[in-house]
């Protein structure tokens, strides 16, 4: 698989790294970006020889969110028609990319530092885990610019409980790196120059699993979490049966 310049591709054996390439911009997303970042994620689900992803932003921040400056040319173009139709548009793009996180059967590890904004924080928290670095600043700033941090707020009612999303999203100011720890937004926190190590250390540990044992795990986590708890466990005994009747099959074939 080839980089853009948006983009960059690095395959470390069995780990893709996604690096988000704007760093004159804080990576933030417009739609070059955000359409190569679904390419890819997408691509790397695809592809047997990738068994878990990294995504990381170049430079000093992670993704500062959505480019304003875009946006603005949208607003600015005098055809409201178009306009109306190309926010229409970002709208679906951007919503399907924080879908696909949870759709792809291979665990994707966050390296975050310095601004993770808006919809930076969403993809932050769209990961499955999340390294953060110490420069972390992670936060919902869109209530101050007057709009709503609509699409980024299912992944963070669910994260964080009720009451702390309400707060980020309401009162827009960013966390640090340890109170995102705290909150249970980041797995773990790291010095900045140690970040992208440390994601890809934990993903090739999950590359090392089985792979099919890996993509079942992830399918019944994202299945079981919003289910009540009968339901729950009717979806986890039937991957139970499903993985139980794959592990003899194949050891029948070896």
């Amino acid at each position: 698989m080839t980089s853009s310049a948006c983009l960059i591709v690095e395959d470390r054996a069995g780990v893709r790294v996604l690096t988000m390439n704007r760093p004159d911009k804080r990576n933030a997303l417009n739609n070059e970006l955000t359409h190569a970042l679904l390419a890819a994620l997408q691509a790397a689900d695809r592809d047997a020889s990738v068994k878990a992803l990294v995504l990381a932003g170049a430079g000093k921040a992670f993704c500062a969110g959505a480019d304003i400056n875009e946006f603005g040319g949208f607003v600015n173009s005098g055809d409201s028609a178009n306009a109306a139709q190309a926010a229409l548009d970002r709208a679906h793009l951007t919503t399907n990319l924080h879908r696909v996180f949870s759709q792809i059967g291979k665990p994707v590890i966050g390296a975050a530092q310095g601004y993770a904004m808006g919809g930076g924080a969403g993809l932050a928290l769209a990961c499955d885990m999340l390294v953060a670095g110490d420069s972390l600043k992670l936060g919902y700033p869109e209530l101050k610019h007057g709009i709503v941090a609509a699409i980024v707020m299912a992944n963070l009612v669910r994260q964080v409980g009720r009451k702390t999303a309400f707060e980020l999203v309401s009162m827009g100011e960013p966390v640090d790196a340890q109170r995102a720890l705290s909150l249970g937004l980041a797995n773990r926190v790291v010095a900045d120059d140690a970040l992208i190590d440390t994601a890809v250390g934990i993903a090739e540990r999950l590359a090392s699993f089985d792979a099919p044992a890996m993509a079942a795990t992830k399918r019944l986590f994202h299945r079981v979490a919003d289910l009540p708890l009968q339901q729950a466990l009717d979806a986890s005994l039937d991957t139970n049966m499903m993985m139980r009747s794959f592990r003899q099959d194949r050891a029948k074939q070896s």
